[in-house]
Parts: C-alpha cells; structure tokens; sequence
C-alpha cells in the first residue's frame, strides 16, 4: 500500500525578490521567448509547476510568450 503524505504548500519570495528573479530570467533568455523566439508579451514559466513542489529557481524557470505558455499548460494535460 502507498502511503499518501500531505502536499507541500510552495515557499513563496516576497514580491520584491520574485520581482527581481523575474527580471534576471528575462535577461538570462536575452527577452525573448525559449519556444517561439518572440520579444513581446513574455512571461516567466516554472517548468516545474508550483503545485509539484518546483521553486523559484534559476534552473525551473524559462522565458515565454503569453501564447507559448498557454500552449505549455495546456498541452501538459494531454
């Protein structure tokens, strides 16, 4: 029998660290989107979801588009 622990709740920075996180993810990837190499609209995605525990971290986070990050979350459901 597998044993079911309690999820984690993430650890969150504080919005002036995360802010700055941010912005050295959008330097590191030269501003522009990792998928589709798009300058406009960009966000900050975890490739390790949050909910699963991944973390504010230079190594779970990537640059991409609005329309690229959409098409991530939905995709991953398949």
């Amino acid at each position: 029998m597998m044993r079911s622990w309690p999820k984690q709740p993430p650890i969150r920075l504080n919005d002036e660290v995360y802010a700055e996180l941010r912005r050295q993810i959008l330097e590191r990837d030269a501003w522009r989107c990792q998928r589709c190499g798009s300058f406009e609209n960009l966000e900050v995605h975890h490739k390790k979801l949050r909910s699963q525990c991944g973390a504010d971290s230079e190594e779970n986070l990537i640059t991409l588009c609005t329309r690229c990050h959409a098409w991530i979350h939905t995709n991953r459901m398949l």
